[in-house]
């Protein structure tokens, strides 16, 4: 009860920070970690003692799956071989510079420096997510970031048990064909295992109209899908991420307005508690974890602030190269594009849920060695990351020159409008030519589109309850939507444009009601 009740103290907390946070337009995650320090510092606090398990099983599946959701397919396919090479060389080169730099700055064994390397050498998708809904940056920048942190957990997930491995085993060696064949089965085992849930889901979804029963085979999709990965021994992680980019890209064809809306509700709503629930949680850990480290390990703050920056020297190098692939500049390497990328990339719930799983004795039985200290490192890097990127990112991608401007928006979105208005509007006269709808509906139909072109306010003009007039608008709705998404099939608009239009032509959809 006492969790519980922590746990609902927390999530009134989130709300009354990321409100301040709105108001402020500061970063919620950022605050929320602040906020969490704060009550763990206040006295007669109880201790909170979160299982790497419950994160792993209830707040990671649907916070990652909503993350894969929000993925462009179209932009990852432009990004693909920087993503792969980040989601590779950048982990394998963090872990290792981590791990000496521990070694030299910590006093750390080099067992334990290259768990500390492996833990600390990805991106977390939930905090890069979090943060970068606040952020107008290119399609391609975003899509490079987000991509990066949500594939990168399988490279750092096979380091991570290999590290531990050596870790606990006394006199234990590494085997690279064993290390590779264990990545192969944990990130193409956890695909395959993604891939299949989605195509069983697309299949379920299609034939299913209820609103409620396709809420619930929402929600337990993420779950579905990590947990038969891990039951075959295969990445969890991997298999939601793969679900979710799947099912991501056909959405729009599986539901209607109505079940769309409320899905986007309901995950809004999740999102928001496990999130605000989340962070928090990292803020509260770091002073109990502090207070169990052993005499002698006072230097921490300036070893993990070497760790960060280790960590942020390493990813600038090796983003550098890749800008070009990002936004060309004739031949010329970009250091304000591998600046934002650099700043972008925060460590969160993941590293800091791994740490915790580290065990407590090796094989002999004797206590591991720099466990507490590790604990320490990674919460307060994660801290770092979250708080001083976090709160200064926006900064840095103003001072870039990358963000979009609001007009630009702006201007893409009224430029899509148009396009579709007129789409719709040449399905009228289509119509109007066949004589196979009744004048009036056209009519209406036709002023209220007009309307729109000319940015003029509709009138209302009769009952919107007239059968024919809404059977007409669902029509003409159909073939708005059909050319939004050609419009961003084609590269025409930016996968925010054609979110945000679609929730509009959703909105207007179930305003009318059934055909």
């Amino acid at each position: 009860m006492r969790v519980v009740g922590i746990v609902l103290v927390l999530v009134v907390l989130a709300t009354a920070v990321a409100t301040f946070a709105r108001r402020l337009r500061m970063p919620a995650p950022s605050l929320l970690v602040l906020a969490g320090v704060a009550v763990a510092l206040i006295p007669g606090v109880p201790t909170l003692h979160v299982p790497p398990q419950a994160i792993a099983m209830v707040v990671l599946p649907p916070l990652l799956y909503a993350s894969a959701e929000e993925l462009s397919l179209r932009d990852l396919r432009t990004v693909w071989r920087p993503v792969t090479i980040l989601s590779f060389g950048l982990v394998f080169a963090s872990a290792a510079a981590v791990g000496f730099a521990a070694v030299a700055v910590a006093g750390l064994p080099p067992a334990m420096a290259f768990v500390l390397g492996a833990v600390l050498s990805s991106t977390d998708p939930v905090a890069v997510t979090a943060l970068g809904r606040r952020l107008a940056l290119p399609g391609r920048v975003q899509v490079l970031v987000q991509a990066e942190s949500l594939f990168n957990d399988a490279t750092s997930l096979v380091l991570f048990k290999v590290a531990v491995g050596i870790a606990v085993a006394v006199g234990a060696s590494v085997s690279l064909p064993s290390a590779g064949g264990e990545f192969l089965l944990l990130g193409g085992g956890g695909s395959l295992v993604g891939a299949a849930v989605a195509g069983l889901v697309w299949l379920v979804r299609r034939r299913t109209t209820d609103p409620v029963l396709e809420t619930v085979i929402a929600l337990v999709t993420p779950y579905a899908a990590y947990v038969l990965a891990e039951s075959v021994h295969t990445s969890g992680v991997t298999s939601v991420v793969v679900a979710g980019v799947l099912l991501g890209r056909s959405s729009h064809r599986l539901t209607d307005a109505h079940i769309r809306l409320q899905l986007h509700a309901v995950y809004a709503v999740v999102v928001f508690l496990l999130e605000s629930v989340v962070f928090s949680i990292v803020g509260l850990e770091l002073p109990t974890l502090v207070r169990d480290l052993p005499a002698g390990t006072g230097w921490w703050p300036l070893q993990a602030l070497a760790l960060a920056a280790v960590l942020i020297a390493v990813r600038v190098l090796s983003t550098l190269p890749l800008t070009r692939a990002v936004k060309p500049t004739r031949g010329r390497l970009s250091w304000r594009v591998a600046g934002v990328v650099t700043w972008a990339g925060t460590r969160g719930v993941m590293p800091l849920a791994a740490a915790l799983s580290i065990p407590l004795v090796t094989d002999d039985g004797t206590a591991l060695a720099g466990r507490p200290l590790v604990l320490v490192l990674t919460t307060a890097v994660v801290v770092f990351t979250l708080v001083v990127q976090g709160l200064t990112l926006a900064a840095v991608v103003n001072r870039s020159g990358l963000a979009l401007e609001p007009e630009h928006t702006a201007r893409e979105e009224d430029d899509a409008r148009d396009a579709l208005n007129h789409a719709a509007l040449d399905h009228v006269e289509h119509l109007a030519a066949l004589e196979t709808m009744p004048e009036t509906a056209i009519d209406r139909v036709r002023r209220g589109l007009n309307a729109r072109l000319d940015r003029t306010p509709e009138s209302p003009d009769g009952s919107t309850a007239d059968v024919a007039y809404r059977q007409l608008r669902h029509e003409v709705i159909a073939v708005q939507s059909s050319e939004l998404h050609r419009l961003y099939d084609e590269h025409r608009i930016s996968d925010t444009t054609r979110r945000r239009l679609q929730h509009d032509l959703d909105r207007e959809e179930a305003a009318l009601g059934a055909p």
